[in-house]
């Protein structure tokens, strides 16, 4: 199953950071360290915004259909109108933003820094104000949304929030990996998460302790034979289909891997692509599966090919032996 890959025009300049489809189109949004947020319209097969800024994009998100937001490492939280072009900063953090959610349940935007600083933004105002800013002691380094959840990976472990009472107390759940947690991703159906590590493990976890006991688990999904000794290297993105029991990773390596939840057995294993798989995406729907290859200066001998965002129609590829949603 080869990838299309995606004409943007322009090349892209420099590292991909972060690939998101919209919530209900098949629009996908691209940041990228070369300070360019692109939207590329899938559907039409073409490039439909390239806005430039004073700072590399380490993260994006939609926050609808019309407009979206960036994380700089000038500290910038940037939005953008998707019709016009238009772009204001909402706030700023004292050191580089590199992780960004929007909540559609609370209608914030949540934010985290190498400031070692959660803020949340309240984004029913025509001016965005911050509602809340939490200072912790470690750097948060991946953040998903669950619900009214947010989840937050620091060091080997997962902060919970509730975006209801930011002043409440966190809930701390060990990940069950023994290495540093590269990314922390909410199941499709908010029942719990996966986190991916950087020795290749990834971890499933559920929010409901009967659930967790049976079907919680840890496995090791990315280790490549080089003569005759493993091969660690890290899972840098994981996603789940909107519709089967199926998630996909990414790993420094180059390869894609859809998964079935239930047995933890490979379904598919897509093309090696030219670099490492900075991130992933699927569309509203599960029909296409988007891939961010790009060099994620993670590795010493790392090579820099051009970073590509390739397309993958799924078909059945995606379906596991059993149909139920995670």
């Amino acid at each position: 199953m080869e990838g299309s890959l995606l004409e943007l025009g322009e090349p892209i300049g420099d590292a991909i950071s972060r690939i998101r489809f919209a919530p209900r189109s098949n629009n996908l949004l691209i940041s990228s360290w070369d300070s360019v947020l692109r939207l590329y319209d899938v559907d039409g097969s073409e490039r439909r915004l390239e806005a430039p800024s004073e700072a590399a994009l380490l993260d994006c998100c939609f926050q609808d259909e019309k407009s979206a937001l960036s994380a700089g490492s000038d500290g910038c939280i940037r939005r953008y109108n998707l019709c016009s072009g238009a772009q204001d900063v909402v706030g700023k953090h004292d050191d580089s933003a590199i992780c960004i959610e929007y909540s559609e349940e609370t209608g914030q935007v949540v934010t985290a820094g190498l400031d070692k600083t959660l803020m949340f933004w309240d984004m029913h105002m025509e001016n965005a104000n911050i509602g809340y800013t939490r200072k912790g002691d470690s750097d948060i380094w991946s953040m998903s949304l669950c619900g009214f959840y947010l989840l937050a990976a620091v060091g080997i472990a997962v902060k919970v929030y509730d975006l209801r009472n930011l002043k409440g107390p966190v809930l701390s759940k060990e990940s069950s990996v023994d290495f540093h947690v590269k990314c922390v991703r909410s199941f499709s159906s908010n029942q719990g998460y996966a986190v991916g590590s950087i020795d290749g493990c990834v971890a499933l976890k559920y929010f409901d302790p009967p659930k967790e006991c049976e079907m919680g688990c840890v496995f090791r999904c990315h280790p490549k034979s080089k003569n005759g000794r493993y091969h660690l290297v890290a899972v840098n993105d994981i996603g789940f289909h909107p519709r089967y029991d199926t998630f996909v990773t990414g790993d420094d390596d180059g390869y894609a891997i859809i998964w079935d939840a239930q047995s933890r057995k490979k379904v598919f294993e897509l093309q090696r692509y030219p670099s490492s798989v900075a991130s992933l995406s699927y569309n509203y729907s599960g029909q296409f599966l988007a891939v961010a290859s790009s060099y994620t200066f993670q590795e010493a001998n790392e090579v820099e090919e051009a970073p590509h965002v390739y397309l993958h129609k799924l078909d059945n590829f995606a379906r596991p032996s059993s149909s139920d949603k995670i």
